[in-house]
């Protein structure tokens, strides 16, 4: 039941009232504020390219494999961007959802939703046409991050008992969620490497957030890629680069898969005020070449009729007409 009309919140749904000890409220009447960000293109040196998409509350951008398509999260809803022509065509209608993932193909989009009741691993095709497909039937909380070449989905999974921890589920085969790695420590972000056989990661075994690797096995070693901090990593689509942040930095190592994997040093590549992402996941991607940065500039915040302020005496009664005794 609404007890208060026309009420002005922000674009993350809290909204602008005061009621007093003695009944009087204060609240801005008016709709939804809406965040306005930037798509731009950042090389490795730090110069951007502004893309000539209108200014939304743009988050979580995945690039297709091919580089001619963006999907993004926009207002918990997946929207894909055509690069060329300029396009926004929306792809999910119902529920909250987030974190879409292309397969390598560029035929489908699985993304978060809790479409169904709990937050799970759906897919769509990405042209818009079919339905949407539950992929996976959790009763915690799932973050996906990555689908390998073989169609295999890395996420993470929180419960209370073991916090964050990484699960694969083959969304080819039998569809059932296996761990991958459950520690005490808090795991997440698990990308897998462009050929499919290597897992990066972030954890704070350390005792703050770093980026690791792993065989996607999860057999054999474990090696840290970050030094200092880090964490939004991410694969250089030809698989011998990591990039990952640690605060308004962006950092690349070098990685060699053979005859044994081998890390470089970390070195900086540029800096600058980005949109992050909350908790350590990436909100940047990275263009099939290796050497653009699709990043997300902040943006003010787009008013949409602050021009008044309503004060209502009394208003403790009127809310006991509207919510009777014991509802």
């Amino acid at each position: 039941m609404a007890v208060i009309e026309g009420l002005m919140q922000t674009a993350q749904g809290a909204g602008q009232f005061s009621a007093s000890n003695s009944g009087t409220l204060a609240y801005i009447p008016g709709g939804i504020q809406g965040v306005e960000r930037t798509l731009v293109w950042v090389d490795r040196k730090g110069a951007e390219q502004p893309l000539p998409a209108p200014l939304r509350a743009y988050t979580q951008p995945k690039l297709a494999p091919d580089g001619r398509q963006l999907a993004l999260n926009i207002d918990a809803n997946i929207w894909i961007y055509d690069l060329a022509r300029g396009t926004l065509t929306r792809l999910t209608f119902e529920g909250g959802n987030s974190r879409p993932l292309w397969t390598l193909d560029g035929k489908r989009v699985a993304y978060q939703s809790n479409k169904s009741g709990k937050a799970n691993l759906w897919w769509k095709p990405a042209d818009g046409t079919g339905s949407d497909e539950q992929l996976t039937n959790s009763d915690y909380f799932i973050l996906p991050s990555s689908i390998s070449p073989d169609l295999m989905a890395a996420y993470v999974e929180t419960r209370p008992d073991t916090n964050r921890d990484l699960y694969v589920v083959d969304l080819k085969g039998d569809r059932k969620s296996k761990p991958w790695l459950q520690t005490p420590f808090d795991e997440t972000y698990p990308l897998f490497s462009p050929d499919g056989k290597w897992i990066a990661y972030v954890s704070n075994e350390s005792g703050r957030f770093e980026v690791y690797v792993r065989p996607a096995t999860g057999t054999g070693g474990k090696w840290q890629i970050s030094t200092e901090g880090g964490q939004a990593d991410q694969w250089n689509p030809n698989g011998k680069e990591l990039f990952y942040q640690n605060g308004d930095k962006m950092y690349a190592v070098d990685i060699k898969t053979e005859p044994t994997f081998s890390a470089g040093t970390p070195r900086l590549l540029f800096e600058g005020t980005y949109e992050k992402q909350a908790g350590v996941g990436a909100n940047y991607n990275v263009s099939p070449d290796g050497q653009r940065f699709l990043m997300i500039k902040p943006g003010g915040v787009r008013q949409e009729g602050a021009t008044q302020i309503n004060v209502v005496l009394n208003w403790f009664e009127e809310l006991k007409a509207k919510v009777p005794t014991g509802k």
